[in-house]
């Protein structure tokens, strides 16, 4: 998919067409996930820090992501791609490979491209966003072509024409080439992909070990034997947050490594998985990262076993000089729960000993008074859907001082209005993302009536099958 995440944002949000668009983490410490190609032109690039964009691009919308509504159009996405084969290797939600020679497709040429350039119509017919193919004979090479057929294009790689191809390209191009391997290679005075092919395997493996040196040479000639494979075992789950200001309470430190293990705990189950090894990942003011792990006797996914776990790992880690990024994850999956009895008598015991306390202070005193639960204010973040009682939906444009603006559009609609609100505004709340094509669902969210994207929309007297024919023309 082209710009995924942004390009999903613009079509989401009428009056954002056409306009430089970067979606990640927006506050200091926030990188960027995804620049829409008008961004691109500043400079803004992925994994770019927010500030550093923010600088070279004033004047982008600035949004936080919605990853329900990607999950949603990556879900159409794969459906497409399982339709051509039963071999679709995804490798994240905008990107995946596909065997077409399982899926029945000829290996020649006009079969595969024929293929290709139907499956580009279909993706924009289902999302309304658009992709880009690249068609070889092999997953590094068709890689290589989907990059070069970016934005909105097909590129097929010629059998016999691979080495013409990758020799003009810098040795970073090949998979496994970071910064410390191209080092390497520049000291040796190799800088393309021709010259790592004319180095010779024997030079690449003195330089970089034998199988990393092999493997590069065969990348160089253009060889890649490495099958598509339909499933990919998780190896692990985690989270991790960046917090905007150093940590340096050390009791603020262990909550949100208990929150953290929730989470985890709660992304486990929702894969339906448990683990044996628990880890906690620090990072420190001076961006110096240390990990910590502890192996249980059994997998799990008792919440209270790996919360006991991570505070643990987190006594063994000196956090006093700040820490700016915390995670906890489990590795070891399996689909099978080994409960561990010791921590289970100590969550009943510590239920048993808070029941205790409840009812002598209730004896004592009568009945037991619930102070109210401080509620959390309400955070609008740039980008976030929103439903309001009067003007139905829109999406967030900005918040601060105690006021929200929104703008009120939908994905079929022109550019909306803005309206601005008090944060506590009743009439306001947090809304879902609206589909990208379609109109808007029965019962849920709207505001004005939904107007179809122009190349979506009939002509006057037309009916919606014409609309499919113009799609599958074009």
């Amino acid at each position: 998919m082209d710009a995924f995440f942004a390009a999903a944002e613009q079509a989401a949000k009428p009056s954002l067409r056409g306009k430089p668009v970067v979606v990640g983490g927006i506050g200091g410490r926030g990188v960027v996930s995804t620049a829409s190609y008008e961004a691109r032109v500043f400079g803004v690039r992925s994994a770019m820090p927010t500030a550093q964009a923010r600088r070279l691009c004033p004047n982008a919308a600035y949004l936080s992501p919605r990853f329900t509504l990607y999950r949603q159009v990556s879900e159409v996405v794969m459906e497409l791609l399982h339709a051509l084969s039963p071999l679709v290797e995804p490798l994240s939600l905008d990107e995946a490979f596909v065997d077409l020679e399982a899926g029945g497709v000829p290996a020649e040429t006009a079969a595969v491209r024929a293929v290709g350039e139907q499956l580009r119509r279909d993706i924009r017919s289902a999302t309304g966003l658009t992709g880009s193919v690249g068609l070889a004979g092999a997953k590094l090479l068709a890689k290589i072509a989907s990059e070069a057929a970016k934005p909105d294009g097909l590129v097929v790689i010629e059998p016999g024409t691979e080495r013409e191809l990758l020799g003009p390209m810098t040795a970073r191009t090949l998979p496994g080439v970071g910064p410390a391997t191209a080092e390497a290679l520049r000291r040796a005075g190799i800088h393309t992909v021709a010259e790592t092919a004319e180095a010779g395997e024997a030079e690449l493996v003195r330089l970089l070990g034998k199988a990393h040196g092999a493997g590069l040479y065969a990348m160089a000639l253009g060889q890649d034997d490495r099958p598509v494979v339909a499933e990919r075992d998780a190896k692990s789950i985690s989270v991790e947050d960046t917090f905007e200001v150093d940590l340096t309470d050390r009791a603020r430190v262990r909550s949100e490594v208990l929150r953290l293990a929730d989470r985890c705990v709660q992304r486990l189950r929702a894969a339906g998985r448990s683990g044996r090894t628990v880890v906690i990942k620090v990072r420190n003011y001076d961006f110096s990262t240390l990990t910590r792990s502890e192996t249980l006797r059994g997998p799990t996914d008792d919440p209270a076993v790996i919360r006991e776990a991570a505070v643990r790992l987190l006594e063994m880690v000196d956090t006093t000089g700040g820490v700016r990024l915390l995670g906890v994850g489990v590795s070891g999956l399996a689909d099978f729960t080994q409960e561990d009895l010791f921590a289970q008598l100590a969550t009943e015991r510590e239920a048993a000993e808070s029941a205790s306390a409840a009812a002598a202070q209730q004896a004592a005193g009568g009945p037991e008074r619930q102070e109210p639960e401080e509620e959390r204010p309400r955070r609008w973040d740039p980008g976030l859907d929103v439903v309001h009682d009067e003007y139905g939906a829109g999406w967030v444009q900005g918040s601060g001082v105690g006021r929200v603006t929104v703008r009120f559009e939908t994905p079929w609609s022109a550019p909306g209005r803005v309206r601005t609100f008090a944060v506590e505004d009743p009439a306001l709340r947090p809304g879902e993302p609206l589909p990208l094509v379609g109109g808007a669902p029965a019962g849920g969210q709207s505001s004005e009536p939904a107007i179809l994207p122009k190349f979506l929309s009939p002509e006057p007297g037309g009916t919606g099958s014409e609309v499919g024919e113009e799609i599958s023309k074009r």
